[in-house]
């Protein structure tokens, strides 16, 4: 299939801003109030199990691969089913669901019989309806936004991320120090109710998805994402690059707070500060992301963010022990520089997935990628939790960073450094590499 057709899902035309498309407006405010109440819990579960369970790097290890193996379960299943359903009624489900799980900590919490099993089970079973919510909504992007808008959409739901970040994360702190973990919890689970009341004023309609007789196998219809990513070079080096930076983040969250807290001596309020910070940065990645791909090209662009990312993840483990201050300017350093070229890359990255794979596979091969990068996390969280409690959090975060530093690699010496421009001819759907549109 070449050009893009109706039956795909892409709406025809480009023109016009994104702030005057109701549907993405809605969507993105959804996601954007979503977003705050994640990053408050992000912070909130690991220190509920620390302060009020006493955990230690093996008891966050687990929590944080818990959570993973709940996205590597159902991770390919859930693309396959995204791209068999309408998507917005998925993700409604799948934040409602989030709500009643997240909704329990609290009440366990009043009631003292809050537990590490009950944080791990609620970990473990939001992350698969997370899993749910992120194929779902990467793929119903593309259905309401034009391919040449790409940009300055994933743009924008980046910059509310970044925002929902700095405030999520700020807030968090705070809220942890005066009001407990679970009382910042059930912030969350309120959060998740609102964006889907959102997500369901959303009137516009979805493209036809296949008459059940017409469906494959859902174990085929796996096999052809994961075909679509090995086949294609650009996605295979996408998927590459992105699971190599989540090495990093899977030792990241076996490791950060612990090395926050008791390494450099950090609270839970300066803690959810400096969090924050990396929502400015991340913020001003997603500001400056479509002026430099105009200025210096799409495979450039990525390619030199990689690099800088690299550089600014390097700054945690270099953060000196006991020094507060200098500590946490370190970690000041890695959250400005860090993540904002992590945005920028991420930014790319989604657009050009999303431009070049038909919207009939496009959850399938969301999933693919999902589920590479989610077993490396895995792999990253539980090597930084024994790592950590062996030879120290600081080895285990030099691991991390060395692990995360490969995405270099994989982008450098790939197809996707020659990309100058988001591909706007045809889509690959009949999972043949040589049907990507040629890169300049």
């Amino acid at each position: 299939m070449s050009a893009t057709t109706p039956s795909d899902g892409r709406p025809p035309g480009a023109g016009g801003s994104i702030w005057r498309d109701g549907a993405f407006v809605r969507l993105w405010t959804a996601s954007s109030i979503s977003y705050v109440g994640s990053f408050i819990t992000r912070t909130a579960l690991p220190l509920a199990a620390i302060y009020v369970l006493g955990a230690g790097p093996i008891e966050i290890s687990a929590l944080r691969s818990l959570e993973l193996v709940g996205w590597l379960l159902v991770g390919l299943v859930a693309g396959a089913w995204v791209d068999r359903l309408r998507r917005r009624p998925v993700m409604i489900a799948a934040d409602l669901g989030r709500a009643l799980l997240l909704g329990s900590i609290p009440i366990a919490a009043i009631a003292g019989v809050l537990t590490l099993a009950h944080l791990i089970l609620v970990a473990f079973l939001a992350a698969t309806l997370s899993t749910f919510f992120n194929s779902a909504s990467k793929a119903y992007l593309p259905t309401i936004i034009s391919r040449s808008r790409l940009i300055a959409a994933n743009s924008a739901m980046s910059a509310s991320a970044s925002a929902a970040e700095f405030t999520g994360f700020a807030l968090s702190g705070f809220l942890i120090q005066i009001l407990t973990a679970p009382v910042a919890i059930a912030l969350d689970a309120l959060s998740f109710v609102v964006s889907a009341l959102f997500l369901r004023s959303i009137q516009r309609t979805e493209p036809l998805r296949p008459a059940v007789a017409d469906r494959e196998p859902v174990l085929r219809e796996i096999r052809e994402g994961i075909r679509v990513v090995i086949r294609t070079p650009i996605l295979r080096s996408l998927a590459a690059a992105h699971a190599a930076n989540h090495i990093l983040w899977g030792v990241f969250g076996a490791t950060y707070l612990l090395f926050a807290t008791h390494e450099i001596g950090l609270g839970p309020a300066a803690i959810g500060v400096i969090a924050a910070l990396g929502g400015v940065g991340s913020l001003v990645g997603a500001a400056i992301t479509g002026r430099l791909v105009r200025r210096f090209g799409v495979g450039r662009t990525m390619a030199v963010a990689v690099v800088v990312m690299s550089v600014g993840d390097a700054m945690i483990p270099l953060a000196p022990s006991g020094a507060v201050v200098i500590g946490a300017a370190f970690l000041i350093g890695q959250q400005l520089i860090g993540d904002s070229a992590g945005t920028v890359f991420e930014v790319v990255e989604r657009s050009v997935t999303q431009s070049i794979v038909d919207g009939r596979i496009l959850g399938r091969v969301n999933a693919t990628i999902e589920f590479v990068t989610t077993l490396l996390a895995l792999v990253g969280s539980i090597a930084g939790g024994i790592v950590g409690e062996v030879l120290g959090l600081r080895a285990a975060l030099v691991v991390g960073v060395l692990g995360g530093a490969t995405a270099i690699l994989f982008v450098w010496l790939s197809p996707v450094r020659s990309m100058h421009a988001i591909p706007d001819g045809g889509t690959i759907s009949d999972f043949r590499p040589e049907d990507l549109p040629a890169t300049e």
